[in-house]
C-alpha cells in the first residue's frame, strides 16, 4: 500500500475520527473559556488601533522592560521567605538581568527593523534626500513581490513583523553571548556597590 494510501486509510478510520472529534471538542472548551468582549467606544477603538499600529517591538520591549524594573526588584526585596544576604543579592541580579536582556532586546530589535527596511527596497523607494534608490539584489533581498507602494500600512507593518522575527534568531545567539555575561558582571558591580560580597553569579 502506498503513503497516500496509508494516510486515507488512517484519516478515514474510526479511531482517528473519535481523536480528531475529542481534540476539537477540547479546542473548542478552552477558547469559551476566554473572556469574549466587543469594544463599543469610537474613541476606545482609535486608541487600541493606535497602539497596534504605532508602538513598535522595540518599544514594546522597552515598555516590558521598565514595567519589570518598577516591579520585580521591589517583591525580591520583599521576600520574608529568604534572608536579608539572599534578598539583596537577588536585587541586584534581578536589576542587573532586566537592564541586559531589555537594552539588548531593544538595540537588536531595532538593528534588525532596520536591516530588513534597508533590504526590502520598493521602485518606489527614495532616499533622504528624496531621491529614487538604485534597486539591486540585496536592498530587495526581502521585498515584498505584491507591494506596489513601500509607505503603505501594510508594507510598515511587514517590514516591522519581518524585523521582529529576524532578532527573535539573532537573540537566541545574543542571549549566552551577550546577555549571561553582561548580568553577571553588572550584578556584580551593583553587589560591590550595595557594599557586599560579590557571589558566584553563573549559576
Amino acid at each position: 500500500m502506498s503513503l497516500a494510501g496509508i494516510t486515507s486509510y488512517i484519516k478515514n478510520s474510526y479511531l482517528y475520527r473519535v481523536a480528531k472529534s475529542g481534540s476539537n471538542k477540547v479546542q473548542q472548551a478552552f477558547y469559551d473559556c476566554i473572556p469574549n468582549t466587543s469594544i463599543g467606544s469610537e474613541k476606545w477603538q482609535k486608541r487600541i488601533k493606535w497602539v497596534g499600529s504605532e508602538i513598535s517591538s522595540p518599544e514594546n520591549r522597552l515598555i516590558l522592560g521598565v514595567t519589570a524594573l518598577m516591579s520585580q526588584p521591589f517583591i525580591d526585596g520583599h521576600n520574608k521567605n529568604v534572608d536579608a544576604e539572599t534578598r539583596r543579592v537577588s536585587v541586584c541580579r534581578t536589576i542587573a538581568k532586566i537592564i541586559a536582556g531589555t537594552s539588548t532586546g531593544v538595540l537588536i530589535r531595532y538593528g534588525c527593523i532596520g536591516a530588513i527596511n534597508k533590504w526590502s527596497k520598493l521602485p518606489s523607494s527614495v532616499d533622504k534626500l528624496g531621491q529614487k534608490v538604485k534597486l539591486n539584489k540585496l536592498n530587495t533581498f526581502f521585498s515584498p513581490g505584491n507591494a506596489g507602494h513601500d509607505l503603505s500600512e501594510a508594507v510598515k507593518q511587514y517590514r516591522k513583523t519581518l524585523g521582529t522575527i529576524l532578532s527573535l534568531f539573532v537573540m537566541s545567539i545574543t542571549n549566552f553571548v551577550i546577555d549571561a555575561p553582561l548580568t553577571r558582571y553588572l550584578t556584580n558591580k551593583f553587589i560591590d556597590k550595595s557594599g557586599g560580597v560579590k557571589h558566584d553569579t553563573s549559576k
